[in-house]
């Protein structure tokens, strides 16, 4: 299923020089990511991610293309649930705006390679069991309907992780301290951005549940699958500076990812039924709830005259 062709060597090149470029130049220092910072290099990640799939489109053809677009466009819909999580998170532990990005960073090199576990995983399951699709457009429509009529607010302070952490590990409560362990008196701590860490890489474990089942609702092409995983999370750090400071503004973004994953989970079993559903309609679809949900967030917002 995987071979180490021209593709993968010019993607792993590319998301290499980015992620360099990131940490060893742009951003050296730890530094406050502003909201005008972070749009702005949203929107590059945005054009790169798309003259990527461009790239796919003319190589592959436009059904590959269109998937990758899709695909695309879904997990960066649902990492912006993740997105508020990680906010919670670092608000909850204190973590000074400076070093957020820092932690982001690190957070994302490692998800690259958990992603890229999970979805091996996921598509030899499907290789192997095509049974499992029906079982992922089930899984989503349930995810779907819990996230549209259920309210689960994260709560750091009550989750399983944090209390194993502070039941094993001594946390220094020092808001000087940048690294990840400190050592004082002979003895090693751990610090409060380690902390932050792991709890923003056990999140995404959660999440990627959710979303990697979703993707293979639209395509089982692995190169389609990792590559468009991979895009949508390397701009997940500026994303989350901009939604940050926007984290109020857009309330109806919920309710239209809770609709994105029971379509694309129905459609599995509405596929089996009527035929292929086109990936033109999906692709459609989930652009049009996402703008849906923006537009009536902003008039919901705008006081009435």
């Amino acid at each position: 299923m995987f071979e180490f062709t021209t593709p993968w060597v010019l993607f792993f090149i590319l998301v290499s020089t980015l992620l360099i470029l990131d940490l060893g130049v742009l951003h050296k220092k730890n530094r406050e990511i502003g909201l005008s910072e972070s749009l702005y290099t949203t929107l590059i990640y945005i054009i790169i991610s798309c003259m990527f799939g461009t790239s796919v489109w003319h190589f592959q053809g436009p059904e590959a293309g269109m998937q990758f677009f899709s695909g695309y466009l879904v997990e960066k819909s649902l990492s912006m649930d993740n997105v508020f999580v990680i906010s919670i998170i670092f608000s909850y532990l204190g973590i000074a705006r400076h070093l957020q990005h820092r932690i982001l960073f690190w957070g994302i090199c490692s998800v690259i390679i958990m992603r890229g576990l999970m979805i091996y995983i996921g598509a030899e399951l499907v290789s192997s069991f095509s049974w499992m699709l029906y079982l992922f457009g089930a899984f989503l429509i349930v995810t779907g309907l819990k996230l549209l009529f259920q309210n689960h607010d994260f709560n750091p302070s009550e989750s399983k992780l944090m209390k194993f952490i502070e039941s094993k590990f001594t946390i220094i409560d020092d808001v000087k301290c940048t690294s990840f362990f400190v050592k004082r008196d002979g003895k090693w701590y751990m610090t409060k951005i380690f902390v932050a860490l792991m709890m923003v890489e056990v999140m995404d474990l959660v999440f990627a549940i959710d979303s990697i089942p979703a993707i293979f609702a639209i395509t089982t092409d692995f190169y389609i699958v990792y590559t468009s995983n991979i895009f949508a999370i390397l701009g997940l750090r500026s994303l989350y500076f901009a939604l940050d400071h926007m984290s109020k503004q857009f309330h109806y973004i919920k309710h239209a990812l809770a609709i994105i994953l029971i379509f694309i989970g129905a459609k599995v079993f509405i596929s089996h039924v009527v035929g292929e559903i086109p990936i033109q309609f999906t692709l459609l679809f989930t652009i049009g709830c996402l703008a849906s949900a923006v537009v009536a967030s902003i008039i919901v917002r705008t006081p009435s005259s």
